[in-house]
This record gives structure tokens, C-alpha cells and sequence, in this order.
């Protein structure tokens, strides 16, 4: 992470609470902004308001506040993205995209943190090209619930793509992938 920072690499995810806490103190005083990625439980959300930059996993109105109310105690700005379900998979976490609008509309009275975007986990794809309905599923709802009045700022972010697919999610408008084993290799 470090030989990655000082070549220019200064946005990082991790999936878990406590290896990020972790982390992030093995680099603190490094020009790092730490992403949380994978599922995050209401009973860490004041945890993860204080020490990430970007939560990408939002995925009810209750973690919204919790996220919000933790980040106005800290004095801090969070970035949240609402991660979109829209495979349906029993191992997979986020929120129904029907749903989404009406956690939008919660997001407009946060104090502290704001909604940027969105994020979405495909189903793991046999080859790069199986994730492209997916990527572009939840780009054209984007497009849709900022043609119905949603503000493009909560929704100027598309986190999607993986190390496996990340060119194909670019190709369909992914503004943020997240290439963590291309990098430094699997776990």
C-alpha cells in the first residue's frame, strides 16, 4: 500500500470494519482516503463514520442515520454510495432498487454525510463480459432517478467493476472499480 500511495494511489478499500481500523493506522500520516466496501452492521456505524473517508455499502435508512448521526458527532464529512441489489443473491447484501429512491429522499436531511453514488456487486462472472447487463442495469436506473429529480450530485458515482470485470464496468460508466487482488493479489 505504501510503494502504491507514493506512486500516486491514494483511494483504498477495505471490506471489514476491523482490518480497516487496522490499516488505517499502519498508514496513518499518508495521504490516504480509505473506502469501506463490504457490509457494514448498524452496531459499527459509528466506528466506520469516524475513521473511513467513503462508506460504499449502504443499504437501509437506518444505517443512513446511524452513518449521518456518528459523522456530525466526529465533526466529520463521510461519503456514503448505496449499494443496489439488483441480482437478488442470498450471499449478497444492498438494497432492492425500488427501494433506493426512498432512501435517496432520506439522504437530502443528512447533516454530516452525503450520499455520492451508488454500488453494485454482480453476480461473479464466468467471463468480464457476463457482468455488462448488470453495469449497465444500474447505470440506466441512475439516469432514470436523475431524469425524476434526484439531485446528479447524490448520484455522480458508479462503484462497480472488480479486478475481474473493471474494464467492462468502465466501459459502462463505472467512475470508481474496485481492482484490490489485480493489484496486490488475492487473499
Amino acid at each position: 500500500m505504501r510503494e502504491a500511495c507514493l506512486a500516486g494511489q491514494h483511494d483504498f478499500g477495505e471490506n471489514r470494519v476491523q482490518e480497516g481500523l487496522q490499516k488505517i493506522g499502519e498508514t496513518a500520516g499518508m495521504s490516504i482516503r480509505w473506502h469501506l466496501l463490504g457490509h457494514l452492521q448498524t452496531n459499527k456505524a459509528r466506528k466506520a463514520a469516524q475513521a473511513f473517508a467513503a462508506v460504499q455499502s449502504v443499504d437501509s435508512v437506518e444505517l443512513l442515520h446511524k452513518l449521518d448521526a456518528a459523522a456530525a458527532d466526529s465533526q466529520r464529512a463521510l461519503e456514503l454510495l448505496i449499494q443496489v441489489d439488483l441480482a437478488r443473491e442470498a450471499t449478497k447484501f444492498g438494497i432492492p432498487a425500488d427501494e433506493v429512491p426512498r432512501l435517496l429522499e432520506a439522504a437530502a436531511g443528512c447533516r454530516a454525510a452525503r450520499v455520492v453514488g451508488l454500488m453494485t456487486l454482480p453476480p461473479a462472472p464466468d467471463a468480464p463480459e457476463d457482468s455488462r447487463p448488470w453495469f449497465r442495469q444500474l447505470r440506466d436506473l441512475r439516469d432514470e432517478w436523475v431524469a425524476s429529480g434526484f439531485p446528479a450530485a447524490m448520484l455522480a458515482e458508479l462503484s462497480m467493476g472488480m479486478s475481474g470485470d473493471f474494464e467492462v464496468a468502465v466501459q459502462e460508466g463505472a467512475t470508481i472499480v474496485r481492482v484490490g487482488s489485480a493489484i496486490f493479489g488475492s487473499r
